[in-house]
């Protein structure tokens, strides 16, 4: 038996050499190490100066000075003296939703048709600098796991699945002469559901969840350019609202609410909804309740410009002329309230429609965010406060749980723009436009954002 047992000790001895020998070949993980660099981290309202940020797989590794270093073999850049700042996040795109209008994508748009939009969509986001966007509805969860494949490229996506509504509501596409129960392209397609009961809602919510959503959308208000909704519209029950609720709690998620009036807004947050879609009749009251049930709030600020009247869905079609103006008249503090009583507000586009269209609006958005709310501010909705909704998602819904998202920090994930000079000074560096409707197509990336990185690959570089 004592052979046996010196036998056996030899052999795990061996094994044991053996491991470690192999352990020690093993290669030293990639890195890329940016150096000369100013940092914007997504929090504070200073650049931290003559930086460097060491990235290794696809996190943030370290963050120091000129005494930084990297394996031999890592990727250096050499940012000049630009600035290096997380990815941006947008709360609320619908990839899928290529327009032109509603009934068009209704009757006429089969699943490639909107696939293909939302492959091209999803290249554009991404090339314009978000790392991360939230779909508000209308997508579930093929095209994030086709981006996570490495099979298209695009940016990491919160999908909503389906939206949630009531018949005649906001989340209603069907053709006008469809009767009541009868599928339409958008039900088919799990990108819109209609939910008039209790049952209805934790039906389809859970389905979300099963079709890849890592939160749900429910559509309490109406809207302009719909067909069936006034704006002023408070859809779906307290009971019905609360199921919603109660079904993202099962996952450990959230609820997101289309909430325009007041008393939409009050119902949402009382009901435990967290996020705030477009908020319009946002005030002061809603602001400290928002604050005691640490929600938070995301608005589509080209609702407030001045050109919104020509708009061809708009100034063509009477119905949604009158409705554009009541809203205009009915939304005119928000811009005042916000500023008085700050919310914690994440960047919002909520575009429908082409490429090109969405990518002259997205820079447009990103202009009237600096004009009404000045550079800080509008960089933290981009940045750290995206990522904070994207965490609401929870431990196990979120399909991005190894780091943060929209800050620069030891562990964060590697999701990294470098921009031409100082986007707290010159927030034009982030790819704005001040022109929307007949603006120039724009460029595939705007020229001043130098580097765009995601997951610690990098999809552009013109430093080299």
């Amino acid at each position: 038996m004592k052979k046996i047992s010196i036998a056996m000790a030899g052999v795990v001895a061996a094994l044991t050499l053996g491991l470690m020998s192999a352990l020690a070949q093993e290669k030293p993980k990639p890195q890329t190490l940016f150096i000369n660099i100013n940092i914007f981290d997504g929090v504070n309202d200073k650049l931290a100066m003559n930086q460097r940020v060491l990235v290794e797989n696809n996190l943030v590794k370290a963050i120091g000075d000129e005494t930084l270093k990297a394996n031999k073999d890592a990727t250096v850049i050499d940012g000049n003296g630009r600035t290096l700042l997380p990815g941006f996040i947008d709360n609320h795109v619908h990839l899928m939703l290529p327009g032109p209008t509603l009934p068009a994508m209704e009757a006429n748009s089969t699943w490639e048709d909107l696939a293909i939009a939302g492959v091209a969509s999803a290249e554009m986001y991404l090339m314009q600098g978000f790392t991360t966007v939230r779909d508000a509805g209308g997508q579930n969860g093929g095209l994030n796991r086709a981006i996570n494949a490495g099979t298209i490229i695009g940016p990491r996506i919160y999908p909503s699945g389906a939206f949630l509504g009531t018949r005649g509501g906001h989340a209603d596409f069907a053709n006008y002469t469809s009767p009541v129960g009868e599928s339409s392209n958008f039900t088919r397609l799990n990108m819109a559901q209609e939910v008039d009961s209790v049952a209805d809602v934790q039906k389809y919510g859970r389905n979300n969840f099963r079709m890849g959503a890592t939160q749900l959308k429910f559509m309490q208000s109406g809207g302009v350019v719909s067909a069936f909704d006034p704006w002023q519209l408070v859809a779906g029950s307290q009971a019905e609202i609360e199921a919603a609720v109660q079904v993202a709690n099962e996952y450990n998620s959230y609820v997101m609410a289309h909430s325009y009036r007041k008393v939409a807004i009050l119902n949402a947050l009382n009901a435990g909804v967290r996020s705030i879609e477009h908020g319009f009749m946002f005030d002061c009251e809603i602001s400290a309740l928002m604050k005691e049930k640490n929600a938070y709030i995301t608005t589509n600020l080209t609702a407030f410009d001045s050109n919104l009247f020509d708009i061809p869905a708009i100034s063509q079609v009477p119905a949604s002329l009158r409705k554009a103006k009541s809203a205009a008249a009915a939304f005119g503090d928000y811009l005042k309230n916000m500023k008085e009583c700050p919310a914690k507000r994440g960047h919002h586009t909520d575009c429908v429609g082409t490429v090109d269209a969405c990518n002259i609006q997205i820079a447009y958005e990103k202009h009237l965010a600096n004009e009404f709310f000045g550079a800080y501010t509008s960089l933290v909705a981009l940045t750290s406060i995206g990522g904070e909704i994207a965490a609401m998602t929870g431990d196990f819904m979120n399909p991005y749980p190894e780091g943060k998202l929209g800050v620069i920090e030891e562990g964060a994930y590697a999701d990294i723009l470098i921009v031409d000079g100082n986007p707290l000074e010159d927030f034009s560096v982030v790819g704005t436009g001040t022109k929307w409707f007949g603006a120039n197509p724009r460029p595939d990336s705007p020229e001043t954002i130098r580097i765009i990185m995601k997951d610690g690959k990098i999809y552009k570089n013109t430093l080299e």
